[in-house]
């Protein structure tokens, strides 16, 4: 039987061999699992991925940063696509490299950080997958300290964490360029376009080659007993008046290397434990993986998700965590929609919906946005909604960053509270034996 990549290969090319519907692209297997994803959220939202900077009042230009952000994505073909299913096929429709620059205003008892909660809450998938937001924070009533707060939106199905890096230094660069500017001409933009397909070709290949009967036999077998056992979403949960989603964080001291990913899938499996009780098989999933052999470093989503079923109330040990981490690395190029087959195939009634999210990121891979010369300083907006019940962000460097999110229509502040604890807990240790 073909394989779910072959599959798909086939209708995207039964697709745009016959009628076209505007320019269509190919989709990898990771942004097949984020329309996946979409498709099973009662309001289709998408997932989204901002950074907010926060800037001395006045000195981002609005028309200069809208020209910068054009110039960016006329030179990356996914900053000027949309994920679409056209007969029943994902793909990416390539627009026009047209990027909005909202300034937002505050209405009467408003805070910065409660206005762009709320831009993006009404995100329409329609609109362009890159967009930024300004709005002043006046927090300060002194005027000479007042910032105003930038956000850098995109639609996850357009990048992933690999990209963030070079969108912040690019829109820099693009901003210090000279207003006119001029975009980049139609045959750069056609090389750019058939740089990132044939990216996307080598990835889907790869892709092809680890979706095996072997690699589904694995996965049937590692995800048979998993379940989604977080409780459904009721928002009567939530606190009248509370934001959507609560967070915890904390610093631990670092040591050479870090801790070792098991050692932070062990953490989660603890927190997982505190809000689920003992005795399940918990989803939890992470980004792995990188651009295909042979691929040019396009902008774009090619981290794949992989799900480690965590057993809670069973600490099997850093070393037997790790037998079993590298175990699925070894299959971890099969797509995300083909493991949840595999897993449903072996009686599991899992949807593929994930109870816990950990993503792992280093301080130094990130520039800071330099805008004609002033620097961004990079803050949190808190109380967004999140995808999954409870979110894991973990960043290494001279101190290891810890920051838990929660979603209070699924669990309460409590609860959170004492699972973020057993993280910190079961981390201490793990940061002190590294080295």
């Amino acid at each position: 039987m073909p394989s779910i990549t072959s599959q798909y290969l086939a209708r995207y090319r039964r697709l745009t061999d016959a009628d076209r519907v505007g320019p269509l692209l190919p989709v990898t297997g990771a942004q097949r699992r984020f329309v996946l994803v979409r498709s099973l959220d009662p309001s289709g939202r998408p997932d989204l991925v901002p950074m907010f900077f926060a800037f001395p009042h006045d000195t981002v230009d609005p028309e200069r940063l809208r020209a910068a952000a054009r110039r960016l994505a006329a030179r990356h073909t996914a900053l000027r696509s949309q994920p679409i299913v056209v007969r029943g096929t994902p793909v990416l429709q390539v627009g026009e490299p047209d990027v909005p620059v909202s300034r937002l205003a505050p209405a009467p008892g408003e805070r910065a950080v409660d206005v762009l909660r709320r831009a993006l809450a009404s995100w329409d998938p329609q609109d362009p997958p890159l967009r930024l937001f300004l709005v002043r924070d006046d927090d300060s009533r002194d005027d000479s300290r007042a910032e105003d707060i930038l956000a850098v939106v995109l639609d996850h199905a357009v990048c992933d964490g690999r990209s963030l890096a070079r969108i912040v230094e690019e829109l820099g660069a693009a901003y210090a360029e000279d207003l006119q500017e001029p975009l980049p001409s139609p045959e750069e933009m056609s090389a750019e376009r058939a740089a990132y397909e044939e990216a996307v070709l080598l990835q889907l290949g790869a892709e092809e080659r680890a979706d095996t009967p072997e690699a589904a036999a694995y996965w049937a077998d590692r995800l048979s007993a998993v379940r989604a056992h977080a409780p459904l979403p009721r928002p009567e949960r939530v606190p009248e008046g509370s934001l959507p989603s609560g967070a915890a964080e904390a610093s631990l001291p670092s040591y050479d290397g870090g801790v070792p990913f098991p050692g932070l899938l062990d953490a989660c499996r603890s927190a997982a434990h505190a809000l689920y009780g003992p005795d399940h098989v918990v989803p939890l999933g992470y980004p792995w993986g990188g651009r295909p052999a042979g691929a040019q470093p396009v902008i774009g989503c090619f981290l794949n998700t992989v799900v480690f079923p965590a057993v809670t109330g069973h600490n099997a040990g850093p070393h037997a965590t790790a037998d079993l981490w590298w175990d699925d690395l070894d299959r971890a190029d099969a797509p995300f929609d083909a493991v949840v087959t595999a897993a449903r195939s072996a009686g599991s009634s899992w949807n593929g919906l994930l109870d816990g999210l950990l993503t792992v990121d280093d301080d130094r891979r990130r520039p800071p946005l330099n805008l004609a010369g002033v620097e961004g300083r990079e803050v949190h907006v808190d109380g967004r909604p999140v995808r999954a019940p409870f979110a894991v962000s973990v960043t290494q460097g001279a101190e290891i960053q810890l920051r838990m999110v929660w979603d209070r229509a699924v669990l309460d502040d409590d609860r959170a509270h004492r699972a973020f604890e057993a993280l910190v807990h079961a981390l201490r240790p793990a940061a002190r034996t590294v080295g």
